[in-house]
C-alpha cells in the first residue's frame, strides 16, 4: 500500500501514518532507509503545508539538520516575530502565561516508575508519539523494552554508603571520650571521606556504631558500598594505630546516588536515635535542617555524583478553569512538533478525572500533561535543554494553545520583575494537599522560595538582563499609553512601577558599598561581607603602595564597625577574626614590598597598564557610581564621607584607648563633615542620599538641614522644598498633560539632571577652594570651626533654588 503523507492534516497524523507502515514492513529499517524516509518525510511535509515559508530559524533542539521538520521552522519562525509589546498586551487582556518545565531526568532503570506515575498506576491512559492509547500494565510495561535501544545505560555513581562498625568493649570516663575514640577509628578506616555516625551501647559495654559515609575520597578514590569495600576499609584500620586501641569491625549495607537519597539517609539516622548524631568533625547534627544542610552544602562537592539521562519528564499545564479537550490537543500538536523522531508518551492530569486523592498529591486545581521523553531520537541527535531551548518551548506552546482556541503567550519573568524558579534540590513537600508547601533545605533556598510563594519583585541583576527589563519597561509604557480600556491601562501602570522600582533599587544596590562596608545587626552574618573586604587583598599583590594603602584603611574601617556591634557573649569570635584579618593583610604588604622591589626596573614602561588591567573591586564599584551619579557627584560625595569616616575613627580608637588625644577636635571635626555632607546632599547630590540610607547620622543630618532651607522658603510661592517634591510636581505635569510629546519629558529629565549637577560641580570647586586655602594656613579642613562654612553653603544654597525656581517659571510658561 502506498500511503500520501499530505493527505493528513495534521503533522503528528502523518507521523503515525508513515511509522505504522514503516512496522507493517517489518519492524525498523536500515541506516540508509532511516535516511531516505526522513527526506521523503520532510518533502511530505513541506508539500503538506504549502512552499511558503520560511524564516530561517532553525530548531534549537537538535544538532543535524535532517530531524528539524519544515513545518515546524516555519511555525517557529513566524512565532518568534511576534513582538513583546504584543504578547504583553495580550497578557494585559487576559491571556494565561505559557508554562512548560523540567520536572526530572532520569535513566533508563527509572522509565517504569516514571510511567507509572504518569498513569497514575495504570489508571489513566496515556497516548505515544504515534497516537496510540495504553492502558494496559503489560503494555506499559513493554515501553521500557520498546525504548531501550535509545538508552545510554549508563549506571549511577555510588556516592553514598551506609555502613557498621562493631567496636570492642571498652570503659569510658566520659562521652566525649567515647565519641573521641569513635571519630578516630572511623577516620582510621576512611581516610579523609565524610561521614556522620550515630552510637549505640550494649549490654557488653561494645558499641554499635551506624552511620553514613562519602564513598568518595578527595584523592578520587571511589569505595563501591558493599562487602568488597568493607573488606578494603578493615585492611586499613587494622593497620593503623587506632587498631591497637580498640578492635573493630567494619561493614556496609547499601550505597546509593545524590544529595537527595545521602539526605534521606541522614535524617532517617538523625531521627532514629533521637538526634545525637555526630559528623567526622564532631559537630551534632541535631535535626532534619541539619543533616540536609551537611549534605547538601559540604557533601555535595565532594560526590563529584553522575546520573544517567535516557529520559526527561516535562510538564505542560494551564489556569484552572480552561478547556481540558483543548488543552490535550494543544499538548498533542506541541509534543509532535518539537520532538519529532523521539519516542514520547504523554497523560493528562484534569481535576475532575485524576483518580488520586488531593492528599495524597492529586487532583490539582488546575490541568496539566505529564511527558516522558527519550533524550535521544530514533536517528540518534540528543535534546539539548537550555534556557533558549526552554523559551523556545514555550513559544510553542503558546502557539499551539492559540490554535485551540486558548489564550496563551510565552512570558518572560523580566518583563514582570518576578522573583526566579526554586529547584527541587533546592526544597523538599511538607504538604501535598492542594497546591504543594514546600520548605528550603537551606537558609537560602528558603528565601528563595518565600520570595517565589509571595510573589515578591525580583530583578535579574546581570547587564543582559537588565537591557531587557528596560526595553519591557518601555513596552509596559506603550501599552498603558495605545490602550483606551481602563483595566489594562491599570495592569500595565502596575506592571511598569514595579519594573520602575526594581531597577532603581538594583542600581541602589550596586552602589551602596563603594565607600563604607554594610554591617547588619548580626555579628555573624556581617563575617561574610568583612570576609569579602579582607580577601580583596589577593587581588592587590602587584598593586600600588597607595591601592593597598586604602585597602588597608578600609579593612580597619570595616573592623572597627564591626566591633561596635559586638555583644559580650561575641567578643572573643571578634577578637579572632580581627587577628585573622589583620595577618592576612600583613601578609599582603609583605608581598606588596616583595613586588615593588621586583618591578622597580620596569616601573616606569609598563606600570600603568599592568595597575590598570589589575583593577580590584572596588575600583569597579567606584566606575559604577560614577557612571549612575557622574564622577563630579561621586568625588564630592567621597571626600566628605571619608572625612567623616577619619573622624568616627578617631573617637573609636580614642575610646578604646589606642589614642591619647582630646576627642573634642574629633567631634567638632564630625559635626562639621555631617553638616557639610548634608548640605551637599540637599543640593541634590543622589549618591551621598544613597550613602545616608545606610548612615542614621547622616540621615537625621540631612533632615535637619532640609528643615532648615524649607524655612525661608515658605514665604515664596511655587517653589519646591527639595528634591523629591520637584520629582512628585513633574509627575503630576505629566499625568495632567499625558497628550505631551515623550521628547518634552525626556528634555525635562536632563534640564534637571543638568541643573543638578552643574550644581555639584560648584559646590565641589567650592570646596578644593576651602582645602587649598586651609592647606596653605598650615590647618585641615577637619580642624575649622563649623561656623565658617555655613555662610558659604547658604549662599550656593540660595543660588541653586533661584535657579530652580526661575527653570520651574520656565516650565510652567
Amino acid at each position: 500500500m502506498e500511503l500520501f503523507f499530505g493527505a493528513f492534516t495534521s503533522e503528528w497524523e502523518q507521523r503515525r501514518a508513515a511509522l505504522l507502515h514503516e512496522l507493517s514492513l517489518g519492524g525498523r529499517r536500515s541506516t540508509a532507509e532511516e535516511e531516505l524516509r526522513r527526506r521523503m518525510k520532510a518533502l511530505a511535509e513541506l508539500g503538506a503545508t504549502g512552499s511558503g515559508g520560511g524564516g530561517g530559524r532553525a530548531t534549537p533542539k537538535t544538532r543535524h539538520a535532517a530531524s528539524k521538520s519544515i513545518h515546524g521552522t516555519a511555525a517557529k519562525a513566524s512565532t518568534a516575530a511576534r513582538p513583546m509589546q504584543v504578547r504583553l498586551a495580550a497578557v494585559a487582556q487576559g491571556s494565561q502565561p505559557a508554562v512548560v518545565k523540567m520536572a526530572s531526568y532520569g535513566g533508563g532503570a527509572r522509565v517504569g516508575a516514571m510511567l507509572n506515575y504518569v498513569s497514575r498506576g495504570g489508571e489513566l491512559s496515556v497516548e505515544n508519539e504515534n497516537g496510540e492509547r495504553i492502558r494496559i500494565r503489560e503494555d506499559l510495561a513493554g515501553i521500557r523494552a520498546d525504548w531501550d535501544h535509545l538508552f545510554q545505560n549508563r549506571a549511577e555513581s555510588r556516592d553514598i554508603g551506609s555502613f557498621t562498625v562493631e567496636i570492642a568493649a571498652t570503659a569510658f570516663a566520659s562521652d566525649d571520650e567515647m565519641h573521641e575514640l569513635v571519630g578516630s577509628s572511623l577516620a582510621s578506616g576512611f581516610g579523609d571521606r565524610r561521614f556522620a555516625y550515630a552510637v549505640e551501647k550494649n549490654d557488653d559495654d561494645s558499641m554499635t556504631v551506624k552511620g553514613v559515609v562519602v564513598l568518595r575520597s578527595g584523592q578520587g578514590e571511589r569505595l563501591t558500598g558493599d562487602e568488597k569495600a568493607a573488606g578494603i576499609i578493615q585492611a586499613r584500620y587494622d593497620a593503623s594505630a587506632a587498631a591497637s586501641e580498640a578492635a573493630a569491625q567494619f561493614s556496609f549495607h547499601g550505597y546509593g546516588n545524590g544529595v537527595e537519597y545521602g539526605s534521606g539517609k541522614l535524617r532517617g539516622l538523625v531521627e532514629s536515635h533521637g538526634g545525637d548524631v555526630r559528623d567526622d568533625r564532631g559537630q551534632p547534627v541535631a535535626d532534619d535542617r541539619a543533616a540536609g544542610d551537611l549534605v547538601q552544602k559540604e557533601w555535595r562537592g565532594d560526590l563529584h555524583s553522575r546520573k544517567s539521562r535516557d529520559v526527561m519528564h516535562l510538564i505542560m499545564s494551564a489556569r484552572a478553569g480552561t478547556d481540558v479537550a483543548a488543552f490535550e490537543g494543544a499538548v498533542r500538536d506541541f509534543l509532535a512538533d518539537q520532538f519529532a523522531g523521539h519516542r514520547y508518551v504523554f497523560a493528562t492530569h484534569d481535576p475532575a478525572n485524576d483518580p488520586k486523592e488531593a492528599g495524597q498529591g492529586g487532583k490539582r486545581p488546575h490541568v496539566h500533561a505529564h511527558a516522558i521523553v527519550t533524550m535521544k531520537s530514533e536517528s540518534g541527535d540528543r535534546i539539548e535543554t537550555t534556557p533558549a531551548v526552554f523559551r523556545q518551548w514555550r513559544v510553542a506552546m503558546a502557539e499551539k494553545a492559540r490554535d485551540h482556541g486558548i489564550a496563551m503567550e510565552m512570558t518572560d519573568r523580566r518583563e514582570f520583575a518576578n522573583p526566579p524558579a526554586y529547584t527541587r534540590n533546592q526544597v523538599r513537600p511538607v504538604n501535598r494537599e492542594g497546591r504543594t508547601e514546600h520548605i528550603g533545605t537551606s537558609e537560602a533556598a528558603q528565601a528563595r522560595y518565600d520570595a517565589k510563594r509571595n510573589g515578591r519583585r525580583t530583578l535579574a541583576k546581570s547587564e543582559r538582563s537588565r537591557k531587557y527589563t528596560v526595553k519591557a519597561k518601555q513596552s509596559w509604557q506603550k501599552i498603558a499609553l495605545a490602550s483606551g480600556d481602563r483595566r489594562i491601562v491599570a495592569y500595565a501602570a502596575q506592571q511598569l512601577d514595579q519594573l520602575i522600582s526594581g531597577l532603581s533599587a538594583g542600581e541602589a544596590e550596586a552602589t551602596s558599598n563603594i565607600v563604607h562596608a554594610d554591617f547588619g545587626s548580626k555579628f555573624r552574618a556581617n563575617l561574610v561581607p568583612l570576609q569579602k573586604l579582607v580577601l580583596e587583598g589577593d587581588e592587590l599583590r602587584e598593586t600600588s603602595r597607595t591601592d593597598f594603602e586604602a585597602y588597608e584603611k578600609k579593612v580597619e574601617t570595616a573592623l572597627f564597625k564591626l566591633e561596635r556591634i559586638v555583644g559580650p557573649e561575641e567578643r572573643s569570635d571578634f577578637d579572632e577574626v580581627a587577628a585573622l584579618a589583620r595577618e592576612h593583610v600583613n601578609q599582603r604588604r609583605e608581598l606588596m614590598q616583595l613586588h615593588e622591589q621586583r618591578n622597580e626596573a620596569i616601573a616606569e614602561q609598563g606600570g600603568e597598564d599592568q595597575q590598570a588591567n589589575r583593577r580590584d573591586e572596588v575600583n569597579d564599584r567606584w566606575d559604577a557610581a560614577v557612571a549612575k551619579h557622574g564622577e563630579a557627584v561621586v568625588e564630592a560625595a567621597n571626600d566628605l564621607l571619608i572625612e567623616i569616616e577619619h573622624n568616627r575613627e578617631g573617637l573609636d580608637r580614642i575610646e578604646a584607648g589606642d589614642l591619647p588625644h582630646d576627642p573634642k577636635a574629633f567631634r567638632a571635626g564630625l559635626e562639621q563633615g555631617l553638616e557639610r555632607a548634608a548640605e551637599l546632599a540637599v543640593q541634590g547630590n543622589t549618591y551621598m542620599r544613597e550613602v545616608a540610607e545606610q548612615d542614621p547620622d547622616l540621615q537625621r543630618a540631612i533632615e535637619k538641614a532640609e528643615k532648615g532651607a524649607q524655612r525661608p522658603e515658605e514665604d515664596k510661592d511655587n517653589t519646591p522644598a527639595k528634591v523629591d517634591t520637584v520629582a512628585e510636581q513633574q509627575r503630576d505635569l505629566r499625568n495632567d498633560e499625558t497628550e505631551r510629546q515623550p521628547n518634552e519629558n525626556e528634555a525635562r529629565e536632563a534640564h534637571e539632571l543638568a541643573s543638578t549637577v552643574d550644581a555639584t560641580n560648584r559646590l565641589q570647586d567650592r570646596v578644593d577652594k576651602d582645602k587649598e586655602a586651609a592647606q596653605r594656613g598650615g590647618e585641615t579642613t577637619r580642624t575649622d570651626p563649623a561656623q565658617q562654612h555655613i555662610p558659604r553653603l547658604e549662599e550656593l544654597e540660595r543660588e541653586e533654588m533661584d535657579k530652580r525656581e526661575r527653570d520651574h517659571d520656565d516650565r510652567e510658561r
